[in-house]
């Protein structure tokens, strides 16, 4: 099987979930707790916050943008596809739209504006990718 044979592959066996909710990143210097956030990450400059609407007031900030959907991709074989959050992250910005990018072991998602979510997965799906759930 070729490499893009393997890509196609993962890509038609992947799950779309666009999660409910709406997210804002947030920045921030205070130390906060983890609980709730969808995600945090800090270096020696800031503390980089996503969360749910839910969660900002009690979440101390400095800074903040909003609002983004949260769109999952379950990857039906992690690590095996090379080029996968490329070809990914192309097919969005080809329909003119930014997009954040967060992966873990076997997920990984993309955030995108809220107004822009429904043109990123007609992109996703246009790459092969099952309907959205």
């Amino acid at each position: 099987m070729s490499e893009y044979s393997s890509l196609d592959e993962v890509i038609r066996t992947s799950q779309v979930i666009v999660r409910g909710g709406r997210y804002a990143y947030l920045k921030t210097h205070a130390q906060t707790d983890v609980a709730n956030h969808f995600l945090m990450a800090q270096d020696e400059d800031e503390i980089t916050i996503v969360t749910e609407e839910a969660n900002i007031a009690g979440t101390p900030f400095d800074e903040e943008v909003k609002w983004f959907k949260l769109i999952e991709i379950r990857v039906s074989q992690p690590f095996v596809a090379k080029g996968f959050i490329a070809v990914i992250t192309k097919a969005i910005a080809e329909r003119d739209l930014n997009v954040l990018v967060v992966s873990t072991y076997s997920k990984d998602y993309f955030l995108v504006r809220e107004e822009s979510v429904e043109t990123a997965v007609s992109a996703l799906q246009d790459l092969g990718f099952p309907p959205k759930l």
